[in-house]
């Protein structure tokens, strides 16, 4: 078909905001790593710069938060009785849960926080979310680092199960990164999920054993064990605790997390790009 005179790419001309076909648009997005990095370390430096403590509450934060529910939970609730090593059992629990629920809580306003940029420049908006979950992972290596030096001052001998943690991060990562596009794009469409977001974090946090061992507390209930298993965010706690304490048969490596892990990972991931994508022309719009 001939293009005819009115027809705009007759002259070499595209659609302001358009959709580029998927692997066009994540080449893009590949084009702007650096971008998507300085993005990230400025939001750290922003989010920190005016306290006295600087870069230090990246660190402080999280064992704030352990604290806190270690005395609640493991002092006035009495939870230490039931799970042994229940301070190293928390601490895991608190700083993994805590980078899941600042991506999904950063994530979802990634594109809703950032109008004026968005209606401003081109480039692709998926950029945005990506530079979020980046940011937070910058955040949760040092925490990592902190949490295997408590791990050897309460006496838990390095082995070689704690090499796992890296491939468990890096799969960590990508379904955190799926949770971000779903929730951005979501929230364009819907801005009252901006509000329920909060409580659907509280759910998962006390759904997820972060200071109860559901395999304590519902040992009488092998089907509800299985069931639980398929959570992603309690499959993710639950094998890196295994990973990375030795002292009771309680954390034996359980093989089939992996799998489990790897499915919600990789498909939520891929999941996640295509719906994002899908709605690149809506992002800039004011409707």
């Amino acid at each position: 078909m001939t293009p005819t005179v009115d027809d705009p790419q007759a002259h070499g001309l595209t659609r302001v905001g358009g959709r580029p076909p998927l692997t066009e648009y994540l080449r893009g997005v590949a084009q702007r790593k650096d971008f998507i990095v300085s993005l990230a370390k400025f939001r750290i430096e922003a989010e920190n710069q005016r306290q006295r403590l600087g870069m230090l509450w990246i660190v402080l934060k999280p064992i704030l938060n352990a604290a806190v529910f270690g005395i609640v939970f493991g002092i006035l609730m009495a939870s230490t009785k039931s799970v042994p090593d229940f301070v190293p059992f928390l601490i895991i629990g608190v700083f993994m849960f805590e980078f899941f629920s600042a991506c999904m809580g950063s994530g979802s306003k990634s594109i809703t926080s950032n109008q004026a940029l968005v209606q401003s420049l081109a480039f692709p908006r998926m950029s945005l979310p990506i530079s979020v979950v980046v940011q937070k992972f910058m955040q949760l290596i040092p925490t990592v680092g902190l949490l295997m030096v408590f791990l050897l001052l309460m006496g838990h001998v390095p082995n070689w199960n704690w090499l796992l943690m890296v491939p468990l991060i890096g799969l960590y990562f990508l379904f955190c990164m799926g949770v971000a596009f779903i929730t951005a794009r979501l929230t364009v469409h819907l801005p009252d999920l901006t509000n329920l977001l909060p409580f659907i974090t509280r759910f998962f946090f006390y759904t997820t054993g972060i200071f109860f061992s559901f395999d304590i507390r519902f040992e009488g209930n092998p089907k509800l064990l299985e069931i639980v298993q398929y959570q992603p965010v309690y499959a993710f706690l639950s094998l890196s605790r295994e990973l990375l304490l030795d002292s009771d048969p309680l954390y034996d490596v359980r093989l089939q997390f992996w799998p489990i892990i790897a499915v919600w990972s990789i498909g939520l991931f891929l999941i996640g790009v295509v719906f994002f994508w899908a709605a690149e022309e809506r992002y800039g719009r004011v409707d």
